[in-house]
Order: structure tokens, then sequence, then C-alpha cells
């Protein structure tokens, strides 16, 4: 027999990434999770990269930019509701919210999301404006 799992997206906020951004936890499965991520108006976060897992991230409201670079690789991408971006293994990243709302978006994380010392700091574009976890 399968269990099925149904949730709401929490009203607060569990725990906050090493990015310092705002995180509402989900679902997961065996092979992936998913979260809800929010960085405050006007904040940049702190640039990480992920040693195991990897990403797909779909925004749902606020603009602003994400920075992806591996390697000799480097992008800044324009963000915004309807917008959809993978972080493969290894990537560093760091994002941005411009305007007065918060940047919101949600992540599948492939495999879920381990804890502890998955993601690391990295050197990122621009300096970081939220604390870190």
């Amino acid at each position: 027999m399968t269990d099925f799992s149904t949730k709401c997206l929490p009203a607060i906020s569990d725990t906050i990434a090493p990015d310092g951004s705002q995180v509402r936890l989900l679902l997961n499965l065996a092979a992936g999770g998913m979260a809800h991520f929010e960085l405050p108006a006007g904040e940049t976060s702190a640039a990480v990269a992920h040693r195991t897992v990897e990403e797909i991230w779909f925004f749902l409201g606020g603009c602003g930019e994400m920075w992806r670079k591996q390697g000799a690789s480097e992008e800044v991408v324009s963000v915004h509701s309807g917008v959809c971006i993978t972080i493969p293994l290894g990537v560093h990243f760091q994002f941005r919210a411009f305007g007065t709302e918060p940047l919101a978006a949600i992540a599948v994380t492939m495999p879920p999301w381990p804890g502890g010392c998955e993601a690391y700091i990295v050197d990122g574009k621009w300096r970081p404006t939220v604390p870190k976890e």
C-alpha cells in the first residue's frame, strides 16, 4: 500500500537556509524533496554550492536576479514569477531580491536535502546582506 502525503505551506519558516533565505519545508519522496524559499525584498543571499544535490527552482513572486557559475561558465539571469531554473550539482549560486516584495520560489531537491553540511559558502558575485545559517 502507498502512503500518500499532503501538506499546506507553513505560515512561518521552518529554518534558515545556508544562503540566508527563509525555508518552509514541504514534502519528500525517496528521489527528491520540495521546499519553499523566500528572500526578503532588497536582500542578497550568501553564495553557496551543494556537495551532493541538484535543484530545480520555480519562482512564484517578487523579482530579482540569480547568479550561477560552474568552471568557466557564468551567468546572471532575471528571475520573477513564472521563471524556472536549474542548479546542477556543484554550481556556485547566489540570488537577490529587488523591489518591495520578497523573492519567493518552490525548489525540488534531488536527492532529498540531507541536512548538515550539504551547502558550503563560496565567493559570490555580490556582497550578501542576510545572515548565514
